[in-house]
């Protein structure tokens, strides 16, 4: 057990936090999805809890949605053999092949999928450059959605954004969802000054808190935690598992996914 506390507390004193031996509770979203505003913030609310809403600013700024849900909408309607053929027809296909350290990475960073499906993500989410994910993935995307009306109906409005913004409640996710840790510097500060600055233009706030996109080792190796302190963030959100304590790197802490928590699809008693 242990007792949920406000935001303020854990970016103004998170070092009595860290220290202390009693357990310390926070609720974070990612992605700043309308769903997230209109179906778990009443409940929150309700019980006088806090969380953190970790949003793109792209979304709302450019209209547009991000490539990581994309690729969610398109593995919805489209069947991996289809992806993997469209994949191989770009030039030098053998890029879609994982080395055995590129499948025990995408085992162990989709550990809630089977491993066809792990390898998958991985390598849509992290191996295939730029160049070539929009060429596929943009095609199927548009082949089978309209993005603009997806846009409106899955990202919060900006009214829900500034509601949030007033209790200190928006965290920053980066400007397109990209791992930043596969970015040169000059494009990691520029992901992230992008929506530190999208939300600041709703209320100023010195307390700013950032959740790395992916949140995996190479997501958010060096130099991204050093560039999140060097833009303001107090704290750090990755996807590694576990608790924290006082040794803690404040800039990359840890967290659970609901899935390990009761009721979650990979929860054991």
């Amino acid at each position: 057990m242990g007792r949920f506390i406000t935001i303020d507390e854990l970016t103004t004193d998170i070092d009595t936090v860290l220290a202390d031996k009693r357990h310390h509770l926070l609720v974070t979203f990612d992605d700043g999805l309308k769903e997230q505003f209109e179906l778990a913030l009443p409940i929150l609310e309700q019980h006088r809890t806090e969380a953190l809403f970790f949003i793109n600013s792209m979304n709302f700024i450019d209209n547009k949605v991000s490539m990581v849900h994309k690729i969610h909408m398109v593995r919805s309607e489209v069947s991996p053999n289809e992806i993997l053929k469209e994949i191989n027809k770009i030039p030098n296909s053998q890029q879609n092949e994982l080395t055995p350290a590129e499948f025990s990475k995408a085992v162990a960073h989709y550990r809630y999928d089977d491993q066809s499906t792990a390898c998958l993500k991985y390598l849509l989410n992290f191996k295939l450059p730029k160049s070539s994910l929009d060429i596929v993935i943009n095609a199927l995307f548009q082949r089978n959605f309209e993005e603009e009306s997806v846009a409106d109906t899955l990202y919060m409005s900006n009214d829900q954004l500034r509601y949030l913004a007033e209790r200190n409640m928006l965290g920053n996710h980066t400007h397109s969802h990209f791992a930043l840790g596969l970015l040169p510097k000059p494009e990691i500060e520029e992901e992230i000054l992008k929506t530190k600055s999208f939300i600041q233009s709703f209320k100023k706030n010195d307390n700013l808190a950032i959740s790395y996109p992916y949140g995996s080792a190479e997501a958010c190796g060096w130099p991204v935690p050093e560039m999140a302190k060097q833009t303001g963030h107090k704290i750090g959100f990755s996807m590694e598992r576990g608790s924290n304590d006082i040794t803690a790197d404040k800039l990359l802490l840890k967290r659970y996914s609901s899935n390990d928590l009761p009721g979650g699809k990979n929860y054991s008693s």
